[in-house]
């Protein structure tokens, strides 16, 4: 049974929410995927968000631009966590997303990352479910700890080669 839903108004959302679906996956963490506009199929979208935490959801990720209704009308609904992903846009570069999520009136909260950030979302969702998961916590404690030795292996290669070395080698 999936734990989180993962949730986009359109496909052109994919490749940010893929990035929160690969962070799931790699902590094997449940989850399922969907594609669904609150503003042209609204009767699709009242059913998911109301019959999601009957399915076994405990997190909802929401991702939507411009106007982004979705994330706060999963809140409305869904009585559990919600996380937005305000997704960039042509025309305001996602700050118009980016503040629909932010700004939800009291009693509606959303848990918002930045934008376009699938990956955090996923890692926030992690750490939501590990509070009453140790064993998810540990996996969320070596994913930390694989951070740090790459970050670690960086600097010792830029050490090494010096910064422009580095920059002809690439960022391997």
């Amino acid at each position: 049974m999936a734990k989180v839903g993962i949730v986009m108004g359109s496909d052109s959302d994919m490749p940010v929410m893929a990035k929160a679906a690969a962070v799931l996956e790699e902590l094997g963490i449940s989850y399922e995927m969907r594609v669904i506009s609150a503003h042209r199929e609204p009767d699709v979208f009242f059913e998911y968000a109301n019959t999601a935490r009957e399915k076994g959801l405990q997190v909802i990720i929401a991702g939507a631009g411009m106007a982004a209704h979705l994330p706060g009308m999963c809140a409305a609904i869904f009585p559990l966590p919600v996380i937005g992903v305000p997704m960039h846009t042509t025309s305001l570069g996602g700050r118009d997303s980016l503040y629909s999520i932010v700004q939800m009136p009291s009693g509606i909260p959303v848990a918002t990352v930045a934008i376009n950030g699938g990956a955090n979302a996923g890692l926030l969702a992690a750490r939501i479910l590990a509070v009453s998961d140790p064993e998810l916590l540990g996996r969320l404690e070596d994913y930390s700890r694989r951070l740090k030795d790459q970050v670690l292996e960086k600097d010792a290669r830029l050490q090494e080669q010096g910064w422009k070395a580095y920059l002809e080698n690439g960022k391997k």
